[in-house]
């Protein structure tokens, strides 16, 4: 997917100036300008960023609207799952089309020396995980965990936080978080 073009679409079907866009979301207007050019790849956190000036989120952002005629899925196959993650970190969405979500419900990997950008993320809302396989550091607030298979963590999203992979083996983490803002 071309993601400046989308956003560049997006951003004038709301009818917002980049410069407007980038005021609402606090970053700068050459920031939206590159993202648009696709001069940069955006980090998940900074695209996420981006898109509370419109706002939308992570999963309007990525998914085509849904035919509210249609009956409610209830299977999501591997291979349906959408991908919303950002540079070599995979994060699969479960239940993308499900309208009115109340959280979302993620299957992630992180290969080794992969993280969710240098930037801290932040949100309102809960976070919980799981990691299924591997190891996983997670930052929350100033303190620094290491979580081993079958260690899990919850706390507010509010609280800055990044999770980081710096082992020799992939990470596999099953995680929610509300509200559903991805």
């Amino acid at each position: 997917m071309d993601v400046g073009a989308r956003l560049k679409t997006i951003r004038k079907l709301k009818g917002l100036s980049q410069r407007e866009l980038a005021k609402r979301a606090g970053v700068t207007n050459s920031t939206i300008s590159m993202i648009e050019k696709n001069s940069v790849s955006p980090s998940v956190s900074s695209l996420k960023k981006v898109l509370s000036g419109i706002p939308m989120s992570l999963v309007d952002f990525f998914s085509l609207e849904v035919d509210e005629d249609s009956p409610r899925k209830v299977i999501y196959r591997a291979d349906e799952l959408l991908d919303i993650g950002s540079g070599e970190v995979t994060m699969k969405l479960v239940g993308k089309g499900h309208p009115n979500r109340a959280f979302s419900f993620l299957n992630e990997i992180y290969p080794p020396g992969s993280d969710t950008g240098p930037d801290m993320l932040n949100h309102e809302g809960e976070e919980a995980g799981t990691v299924v396989a591997g190891q996983l550091e997670v930052t929350v607030g100033s303190e620094i965990y290491v979580l081993d298979t079958g260690d899990s963590y919850y706390f507010d999203s509010s609280q800055p936080h990044r999770f980081r992979n710096p082992f020799e083996v992939p990470c596999v983490l099953v995680s929610a978080t509300t509200p559903a803002n991805f």
